[in-house]
């Protein structure tokens, strides 16, 4: 078969082609992040403040911003945010922090003004006696006194009670356990030095984490100086604290649904009279024809194939930690009578492999594909090429099993003051250590190194600086690149800002810079198999690629809804956070044409379980991030909703219908090109998309989110801390559901396995290379 390796001119002379459309999309990015960065230094300046010292109006000094601070390094290092939840950012097993101490503070100081009035405890008044207490103690909770010239907040003799009484609560806790999840007697001073200590305060751990959440729960509750909303946005839901659902996240609710509204006519209009659609190069007569028999690869092509057996290894590996969590809410300290794996893997520890394994394995599917597309692009296979592979695997693997061996020793306690840089590091998906947060940034500037290599010739030829090649140039460059934000982060730093630049990597990374490289991959990969012309492809991708960061990028506020972000942005996150749900529905008509590619190939296509996982790809973009993320971030259902089951419902749809899938698509066209097509079977590829995609959708839409709407509801009757409770989790219907679960979840587990399987066939059944150090390819090849 003769095919163009890559679509390129010879000719050297400049070129303005879609010069609109580059320009839009500079201008685009250029107002984006200028808008995120100015908002981000608004978070900056806005922020609640940590107090030098909270003194008592006896002038007694009872926490600093030494134990404040300490106290959130506590909750860091113990992997805390893998159990439960600060400010409804974490995980979802355990309580949310910030609600469950607000609630404990409170009580206790209706509880006081019920001694001191009464000589009663606060649930034995009556209701009119209870209406006073409450009313005060609302007026006393809500207002600030923080003097700022002397950065010390005062606290009232209520207050100190009700700090007392939060103290008490977590020493029982962290000393018993809490009869749900969190091990007894997790926290131990000898975990620490007693003296010059990292990032944690000499003295009691379990003072200090008492008073970071008390600061959790001061600054949820208390308003902001000169305003009547607290730093959260009155988030959580609580009466009882004065925290009701602002007017702001009420009209910005509606106001996104309505921009939404127009947004949708304005661009279906744009895209359909510019026709920015993908034109087949095929006639129904005239389809290209695929002899892989007659395809010749080169050692680094071959070699990426290990990439892909690790992917497998690690696929199955995190679905069975998924599993093992999901058992959890109904054994939460067991495993069906096996308590030593709830005493080596707990549900915090269990939580960080299965997220970390999710962002490994699938991006180790996008770095084996970069691997193996780099000579096709360039046209030759560079010198050594395969000696870099080999070092990045090896790499990669280090990073993978150093990163978790390290998470374990830190949250256990034997890593002293390294746990910081070789142990856990606290923030839900970026739990890796420093150092290896280090390694996986050198490994991809490895990969990086690699593509280049590879894909250099065909760079140089490309006339246009904007055409495909370059953009999947450009595209790659940014995988590294944004993930250099997470060393942003630290545990000293301030919790709001930190949760700020951790969704530059979450949101813009992983849901952002990945998705825009998929779209090119996509986009390149039809092109290269002849199915689709060059030029409406090259604008398809720069219509679509503006529409993903146009919204994306200011799209990812609704993370910063309530984390101590001040209420603009309510309004940003949530018009953008709607409008990212317009490119995801476009890609619906691009898995129409993908199809109409597939049906047109016949039986003798060999791509075709490579088209089966992108159509998924895309159904799920609108389904999994476009309609469940539409939910739940109008900021009137996520002020009810934040950190409950809903998120992972989202969470699921999108990271593994989305990227999963597309993952696998990748890894499939790659090896049907480096695995002898004699020995390829369709048969249980099929078997594995079918079990994936029903085995998902079962656990979504069966489990996750009946669960996720009971507990809105939970949260809107009772209270947000109500629908946190293990009580909550612990009722017949929660836990009948989380028992149907498992039905899906097995579905899904098979259809790993068949895949796994499979790559470990594959490895077997490899193609020799033809091509070795330096080898130019033919262009008919």
């Amino acid at each position: 078969m003769k095919r163009n390796r890559t679509p390129h001119s010879q000719d050297k002379k400049p070129t303005t082609a879609n010069g609109l459309l580059k320009t839009v999309l500079i201008i685009t990015l250029l107002l984006s992040f200028t808008a995120l960065i100015v908002g981000g230094y608004g978070i900056f300046k806005g922020q609640a403040p940590t107090p030098m010292e909270a003194v008592t109006p006896d002038g007694e000094v009872i926490m600093t911003e030494d134990t404040i601070k300490g106290g959130q390094a506590v909750f860091l290092k113990y992997g805390l945010m893998d159990y439960g939840t600060v400010l409804g950012n974490g995980s979802y097993m355990g309580p949310d922090y910030t609600a469950e101490a607000l609630k404990v503070y409170t009580e206790g100081m209706q509880d006081y003004y019920a001694d001191i009035d009464y000589s009663s405890k606060y649930t034995d008044l009556d209701e009119a006696k209870k209406a006073i207490i409450k009313d005060r103690v609302i007026k006393e909770i809500r207002e600030n006194r923080y003097n700022e010239e002397e950065n010390t907040l005062y606290v009232t003799d209520a207050q100190v009670f009700g700090i007392e009484r939060v103290e008490a609560y977590y020493r029982d806790v962290f000393a018993n356990g809490d009869g749900w999840g969190l091990k007894p007697g997790l926290i131990q001073e000898s975990h620490l030095p007693e003296t010059d200590r990292a990032y944690v305060a000499d003295g009691d751990q379990v003072e200090q984490i008492s008073h970071f959440f008390f600061w959790t729960a001061w600054l949820s509750s208390t308003e902001r100086i000169g305003d009547e909303i607290t730093y959260t946005n009155n988030w959580p839901y609580y009466e009882d604290a004065g925290n009701t659902m602002s007017y702001s996240a009420i009209v910005w609710s509606a106001v996104s649904i309505t921009v939404l509204a127009i947004f949708i006519a304005i661009i279906l209009y744009v895209f359909y009279k510019y026709h920015f659609g993908m034109e087949p190069a095929f006639t129904k007569d005239k389809y290209p024809v695929f002899d892989l028999k007659k395809k010749k690869v080169t050692v680094s092509q071959v070699k990426s194939a290990k990439f892909f057996l690790l992917v497998g290894i690690m696929f199955f590996v995190q679905v069975m930690f998924g599993a093992l969590l999901a058992h959890y809410y109904t054994e939460p300290t067991s495993f069906f009578g096996l308590d030593w794996i709830y005493d080596l893997l707990p549900f915090g520890v269990a939580k960080g492999y299965h997220l970390q394994l999710a962002i490994f394995w699938i991006a180790t599917a996008w770095l084996g594909l970069g691997i193996y597309l780099a000579p096709e692009v360039g046209g030759m296979e560079p010198k050594r090429q395969g000696l870099l592979v080999d070092i990045l695997f090896w790499a990669l693997v280090t990073v993978v099993g150093g990163s978790m061996i390290g998470e374990w020793l830190g949250i256990n306690g034997f890593l002293g003051n390294l746990w910081f840089l070789l142990g856990h590091q606290g923030w839900e998906y970026l739990e890796l250590g420093r150092i290896w947060q280090y390694a996986l940034v050198a490994g991809l500037v490895i990969w990086l190194f690699i593509l280049y290599r590879g894909i250099h010739s065909g760079l140089k030829k490309e006339r246009d600086k904007g055409g495909l090649i370059h953009l999947l140039f450009y595209a790659s460059i940014a995988v590294p690149a944004f993930y250099i934000f997470a060393f942003f982060i630290n545990p000293e730093g301030s919790f709001t800002m930190s949760d700020f630049w951790r969704w530059w990597v979450v949101h813009l990374w992983v849901e952002g810079i990945f998705e825009v490289f998929a779209v090119v991959i996509i986009g390149f990969m039809l092109v290269s198999m002849k199915l689709v012309t060059k030029s409406s492809v090259v604008r398809m991708l720069y219509f679509q690629i503006i529409l993903l960061l146009g919204s994306g990028v200011l799209g990812m506020g609704h993370h910063y809804y309530y984390n101590g972000s001040p209420e603009i942005w309510i309004a940003i996150g949530a018009v953008f956070s709607a409008l990212e749900i317009i490119p995801l529905t476009l890609l619906v008509l691009e898995a129409y044409e993908q199809y109409k590619m597939l049906k047109a190939g016949g039986v003798h296509f060999p791509y075709k379980m490579t088209f089966w996982f992108l159509i998924a790809t895309s159904l799920w973009n609108i389904v999994g991030a476009g309609a469940t993320g539409f939910l739940i971030n109008l900021p009137a259902v996520n002020y009810f909703e934040h950190g409950q089951q809903l998120t992972p419902a989202h969470a699921h749809a999108a990271m593994m219908g989305v990227y999963g899938m597309f993952a696998i698509a990748v890894m499939l066209y790659s090896l049907r090109h480096v695995v002898k097509p004699e020995k390829w079977n369709d048969k249980w590829l099929k078997v594995s998309f079918w079990t994936l995609n029903i085995g998902l959708f079962g656990m979504v839409f069966v489990a996750l989110m009946p669960i996720g709407f009971i507990q809105l509801k939970e949260a809107f009757v009772n209270g947000y801390w109500s629908s946190r409770t293990s009580e909550f989790l612990q009722q017949d219907m929660i836990q009948n559901l989380l028992l149907i679960r498992g039905i899906p979840d097995t579905i899904f587990i098979i259809g790993v396995v068949i895949l796994v399987i499979f790559f470990v066939k594959a490895m077997f059944h490899l193609k020799r290379p033809a091509y070795k150090n330096g080898d130019t390819i033919p262009e008919d090849e």
